[in-house]
């Protein structure tokens, strides 16, 4: 099976674009939605978030906010978090592709925001990063409720350069010029992907 990486700094379009691949019946493992899964009520996450960061649990889940509130900026508490999180994701994942192959997919693709801050672009075949100008990055960003300038600045410490994500990247998708030629480039992706002789041959 095909795995293909997909990832974007906030506010370029990941999401949009991972929407497209599963319009072209692509398998697609969203991992900040399975994130929220073990966040939620009953989740698996729960205990061990709550035991680690005292605080961030109401009603019996973990308030996102607060738990955001406890490791933005503290680069040593991140750490701490994705030390519990990923081992949790990575069970979850497993179940994620027996389904995909079972359905007879031939390619899967990983939406994954920090796919190259935790290393896991060495696990694919190829990487699409989705991107589009700094300036409109921001604006969409800050048109989000609650968001201010100065937490899209921490957020985007904390993500690699978006110049750094496109020179790695076997793929680039432009979503600053609107949803029909992000659908071009997408079909373009899965088609090489589907072909031998265009496929890239090792990870960035």
């Amino acid at each position: 099976m095909i795995l293909i990486g997909l990832t974007g700094s906030i506010g370029m379009g990941k999401s949009t674009t991972a929407a497209m691949f599963r319009e072209a019946g692509v398998p697609v493992y969203d991992a900040d939605a399975a994130v929220h899964d073990l966040y939620d009520a009953g989740g698996a996450g729960v205990e061990p978030v709550g035991a680690a960061f005292p605080g961030v649990i109401k009603d019996g889940r973990v308030d996102r906010e607060a738990l955001r509130n406890a490791v933005l900026g503290k680069p040593d508490e991140l750490k701490r978090l994705n030390a519990i999180v990923h081992p949790l994701v990575g069970r979850d994942r497993i179940g994620f592709f027996a389904k995909a192959e079972a359905d007879g997919a031939d390619m899967v693709v990983l939406d994954i925001p920090l796919l190259f801050e935790t290393g896991g672009h060495a696990n694919v075949d190829a990487v699409v990063v989705a991107s589009a100008p700094a300036d409109m990055q921001r604006e969409r960003v800050l048109a989000r409720e609650g968001m201010t300038p100065d937490r899209l600045d921490a957020i985007l410490a904390q993500q690699l350069a978006d110049a750094e994500k496109r020179a790695r990247a076997h793929f680039v998708v432009d979503t600053s010029r609107g949803l029909e030629p992000a659908r071009e480039q997408v079909a373009e992706i899965i088609a090489v992907m589907r072909d031998p002789q265009r496929r890239p041959s090792s990870n960035r």
